[in-house]
C-alpha cells in the first residue's frame, strides 16, 4: 500500500486559553517537540490579551504521557487546557469557499446573529474569523465554506439591507490577492458632490442642474442627453470657475489612503467620469492615478461655449474605457475592481471582476457584486484582505501619521 493512501492517522487536538505573555507558544511546542508528533495545523488569536492556542498533532504512542505533559506546561503558564482525541485533519469543506466582509459603524451583536445566522442556515461553516479594523469602520472577515458564493451573496444581501450593515461576498481565489487595477467614478466616488453642479453655481442654475442629475444617476434620464443638456447651461462661465471648483473639492474620507497602500502593492489606477477632464485630470495629477478619461468642455475666448467635444463618456463608454486600461496594462477584465455609485456606472461594474457600488442609488447596490454604504473609500482595502492594522504600520514605515483611534 502506498504511504499515502489508508485512513488519516489519529490527531490530538490542544487548546490552551489565558493570559498573553511572551514565550507561551514556544513553551508549548518544546514540550510538544519531545514527543516527536508532527503538526497538522494550528491557530492562534489574542483578544484583550487573552490567548487561545489550537494546536493540532498526530498522536504519539503514548499519547497520555504528552497529554500529562502539555497540562504541565499550561499549570506553569497558568493557563487552561483542553486536548480531544479524534481522527482527520482541519480541512474545511469541498466546494463553495467564500469571503464575507461585514462593515458597521457600529457593528452590533444582533447583526452579526442575523448574518451568521442566515450562513448557517444554508448549510454552510464559518472556517475562520478575522478582524479588519475597528475604527471608524469595524470589520470583520468570514471565511465560509460548503455553499456557492452567488447563492450566499443572495441570502445575505436582503439581511444587511434589513439590519443597516454592509456584506460584501467574494469568491475565495488568488484573483483577490492579484487584482491590479482600480478604475474608479469621480463624482460622489472619490469626491464629494457633484462637479458639474459646482460650475452651475457660476451660471445660477444650480438647483436645475442638480435636479437632472439626481434622475440620470438613477437612470431615469439618458446619460448623454442629460449631460448635455446640462451642459448648455454652463455657456458663459469663465474658464476660472475651474480653478474655483477644483480649489473647493473634497476627496471621499479615505481615497488618499486607498490610493497611497494600494500604489505601493503595485496596483494601477484609473478615473473614469462623465465629468470633465479639465477637473479629472487634475485629480489624476494630484493623486497619482495612471489613467484618466472624461468629457472635455469647450472653451472659447476664455468661456464655455455650453459645448461637449468629442465623444461622451457615458455607460458603455465608462466600460470600454475599463477594458482599454486593462489591455494596456495585459490584464483580463477578472483581475480590475470598478468603483461607482450611479447608473451610468453599471455597465463598467458588471465588466469587471469585482463591481463595488459605493453610496450608490438602490438601482446600482442591487445589480453590484458588492455594496459599501459606509463614506470611507479605504474599507476598499478591507475587501482585498488588508487590515487596519497593516495600513497604519506602512503608513508609520513611510513616515505618515494616521490619526489614532478612540479608547
Amino acid at each position: 500500500m502506498n504511504e499515502h493512501e489508508g485512513p488519516r492517522p489519529e490527531t490530538l487536538l490542544i487548546t490552551l486559553t489565558g493570559h498573553d505573555r511572551p514565550g507561551v507558544t514556544s513553551r508549548v511546542f518544546a514540550t510538544l517537540s519531545r514527543s516527536g508528533v508532527e503538526v497538522v495545523d494550528v491557530e492562534q488569536i489574542v483578544l484583550r490579551r487573552r490567548l487561545i492556542l489550537g494546536v493540532l498533532v498526530t498522536v504519539p504512542r503514548d499519547w497520555q504521557r504528552l497529554g500529562d505533559a502539555v497540562r504541565d506546561t499550561a499549570a506553569e503558564l497558568g493557563m487552561s487546557v483542553e486536548i480531544e482525541r479524534g481522527s482527520g485533519d482541519n480541512t474545511s469543506r469541498r466546494g463553495g469557499r467564500s469571503h464575507v466582509t461585514v462593515l458597521g459603524t457600529p457593528l452590533r451583536a444582533p447583526a452579526m446573529a442575523a448574518v451568521t445566522g442566515r450562513i448557517a442556515d444554508c448549510g454552510a461553516n464559518i472556517d475562520r474569523i478575522e478582524r479588519m479594523a475597528r475604527y471608524p469602520v469595524t470589520a470583520i472577515d468570514l471565511h465560509v465554506s460548503g455553499v456557492e458564493t452567488e447563492r450566499l451573496r443572495a441570502l445575505l444581501a436582503p439581511e444587511a439591507a434589513a439590519q443597516g450593515i454592509d456584506v460584501a461576498v467574494q469568491p475565495a481565489n488568488l484573483l483577490r490577492h492579484g487584482m491590479r487595477l482600480i478604475v474608479m467614478d469621480v463624482d460622489s466616488t472619490l469626491i464629494q458632490g457633484e462637479v458639474i453642479e459646482m460650475l452651475a453655481a457660476h451660471a445660477g442654475y444650480e438647483r436645475e442642474v442638480a435636479e437632472v442629475t439626481e434622475a440620470a444617476m438613477r437612470g431615469e434620464l439618458d446619460f448623454e442627453e442629460s449631460l448635455r443638456a446640462r451642459v448648455r447651461l454652463l455657456e458663459g462661465v469663465p474658464e476660472s470657475a475651474f480653478d474655483e471648483v477644483y480649489a473647493g473639492i473634497e476627496l471621499a474620507p479615505g481615497a488618499r489612503t486607498m490610493v497611497r497602500i494600494l500604489r505601493r502593492l503595485g496596483y494601477r489606477f484609473a478615473l473614469v467620469s462623465g465629468g470633465f477632464s479639465q477637473i479629472t485630470d487634475r485629480l489624476a495629477a494630484d493623486l497619482g492615478i495612471h489613467f484618466s478619461r472624461a468629457n472635455l468642455l469647450e472653451v472659447v475666448d476664455g468661456r464655455l461655449t455650453g459645448e461637449v467635444l468629442g465623444e461622451v463618456v457615458d455607460r458603455p463608454g465608462k466600460a470600454r474605457a475599463l477594458r482599454e486600461f486593462a489591455a494596456e496594462l495585459g490584464l483580463t477584465e477578472a483581475a480590475t475592481i470598478a468603483i461607482g455609485d450611479g447608473a451610468n456606472d453599471l455597465d463598467m461594474l458588471n465588466a469587471a471582476g469585482l463591481g463595488v457600488a459605493f453610496n450608490a442609488k438602490p438601482a446600482v447596490r442591487d445589480a453590484a457584486d458588492t455594496s459599501v454604504n459606509v463614506p470611507y473609500l479605504d474599507t476598499i482595502l478591507y475587501l482585498l484582505g488588508i487590515s487596519r492594522e497593516e495600513i497604519e504600520a506602512a503608513d508609520a514605515e513611510a513616515g505618515v501619521v494616521t490619526p489614532a483611534p478612540p479608547v
